[in-house]
């Protein structure tokens, strides 16, 4: 099983809108990522991620390039702030590859805990826009196989 960990793109603070979409920047480092991304042939079966307008547009912009099984679908649980070891212990009944589009502090929690069996390690530098992939043994040991950010591209 391959988990696809993505920090939703830059967004506009919610100063300046409430909503907060992505800037033209976080447009922009998505699409470089997506481009990128696209050769791979990713495949998922599952392309979670919150109802949050930033996680839900970088998940579109994604959708175009990951290929055939990916249901794009707004996943309840994957807030900033929600606890990561419900998550934690359905991804131990899943075999399928699954991309969840979503936020910090969740993101870089779920991680470390799959990683250290600890939650507050803090063991991954996230990026906006950036992907970490992780990996999953048979032994239910995760590893980092790979990531990704704008900046790198």
């Amino acid at each position: 099983m391959k988990l696809y960990l993505v920090q939703h793109a830059k967004a506009a603070p919610k100063e300046v809108d409430p909503q907060r979409p992505l800037t033209e920047e976080g447009l922009r480092d998505i699409q470089k990522i997506a481009g990128f991304i696209e050769p791979l042939n990713l495949c998922v079966d599952y392309l979670w991620h919150s109802g949050k307008k930033r996680a839900v547009q970088t998940a579109e912009v994604l959708a175009k390039v990951i290929k055939a099984n990916a249901m794009v679908a707004d996943r309840e649980g994957i807030g900033p702030a929600d606890d990561v070891t419900v998550l934690r212990t359905e991804l131990a009944f899943i075999v399928n590859d699954i991309m969840i589009v979503g936020h910090l502090p969740f993101l870089s929690k779920l991680a470390s805990l799959l990683l250290t069996g600890c939650e507050s390690t803090s063991i991954v530098a996230f990026k906006n826009a950036g992907i970490v992939c992780l990996s999953q043994s048979d032994e239910d040991k995760w590893q980092i196989n790979w990531m990704l950010a704008p900046e790198l591209l």
